[in-house]
C-alpha cells in the first residue's frame, strides 16, 4: 500500500511504514521541515519486525538505509528508490546546516565520542555544537540530567548513536521534550573516526556493502545473515 503524506510517498514493508524519497535532499527537506526522528530501515529490520519496532519506525520517518529496503521498494514499484545510508546521511546535515543549526551529539565510548567531536570541529570550525556526551547512561538520574539538558540547550538537530530499539526510544523521550530533528546512528560515530572501516566504495556501490561486512565479521555477523537471506528474498518475491 502506498501512502502520501506532506508531498512524501510511503510504502508499507510487511507493516513497516517507509519513506520513499526521490533524493536525499527531498528526505532532509521534509525531516527539518517536520521535525521528526529519522530511522533506519533495512532488510533485518523489515523481516523482524515486532509491533513494537513497527510501532516506533510507524510513528517517526523510517528511511531505506540498507539495499534491502531499496530491493523491497523496488518490488512494490518504485523503480528508482535508493539506499541512503545512515552514516552518510548524518554527515549530509552537519554538511548542510553545520552554520545554521545547532548540534547535540550522543553516543559511543568516551574516546569516540571526543574523536568524533575533535574531527567535526576541524572540518567545521564554525560548527555550533551545544553539547555532547557518551552512549551510557548508567541510571535514570544520568537519564533526566540528560534530558533536562537538551530541554534546557534545544538543539535544532540531534545525533544518538547507541542502537536500536534504545536510542529511538530515548530520541522518543527527548523528542516529547524539545522538538527536534532526530536521528539514530547506531555504530555511525565508529566508523566516523576509524575505529571501525566501511566496505570499500565498489562493495557499497554494487550493493554488496553487507556481504562485505559479513565477511569481516564472520563470528558476529555470518549465522544471522544466512538465516535472513532466504526468508526476506521469500518475503520480497511472494508477500510484499
Amino acid at each position: 500500500m502506498t501512502l502520501t503524506k506532506k508531498n512524501m510517498v510511503w510504502e508499507m514493508l510487511n507493516g513497516v511504514k517507509t519513506a520513499v524519497p526521490n533524493s536525499r535532499e527531498e528526505l532532509l527537506d521534509y525531516v527539518f521541515e517536520n521535525k521528526n526522528i529519522l530511522v533506519a530501515v533495512n532488510a533485518e529490520k523489515i523481516h523482524h519486525a515486532t509491533e513494537l519496532s513497527k510501532e516506533i519506525i510507524n510513528r517517526n520517518v523510517g528511511y531505506p538505509d540498507g539495499v534491502g529496503a531499496v530491493w523491497a521498494l523496488n518490488r512494490k514499484g518504485h523503480k528508482k528508490a535508493q539506499k541512503i545510508p545512515g552514516c552518510e546521511l548524518w554527515l549530509d546535515i552537519v554538511a548542510k546546516y553545520h552554520d545554521s543549526k545547532s548540534f547535540f551529539l550522543m553516543g559511543g565510548e568516551d574516546t569516540v565520542i571526543n574523536k568524533t567531536v575533535e574531527l567535526l570541529k576541524t572540518r567545521y570550525p564554525n560548527m555550533n555544537l551545544v553539547g555532547y556526551r557518551n552512549g551510557f547512561l548508567k541510571d535514570q538520574k544520568e537519564k533526566e540530567d540528560l534530558l533536562e539538558e537538551i530541554a534546557l540547550k534545544r538543539p535544532d538537530v540531534v545525533f544518538v548513536a547507541m542502537g536500536s530499539p534504545r536510542q529511538e526510544l530515548l530520541m522518543e523521550e527527548m523528542a516529547k521534550l524539545h522538538a527536534a530533528v532526530y536521528q539514530g546512528l547506531g555504530g555511525s560515530f565508529d566508523v566516523f573516526t576509524g575505529k571501525v572501516h566501511r566496505a570499500p566504495e565498489w562493495w557499497i556501490k554494487n550493493g554488496l556493502e553487507g556481504v562485505y561486512r559479513t565477511m569481516k565479521e564472520p563470528k558476529k555477523r555470518v549465522m544471522r545473515d544466512i538465516r535472513v537471506l532466504p526468508f526476506f528474498m521469500n518475503l520480497i518475491l511472494n508477500r510484499l
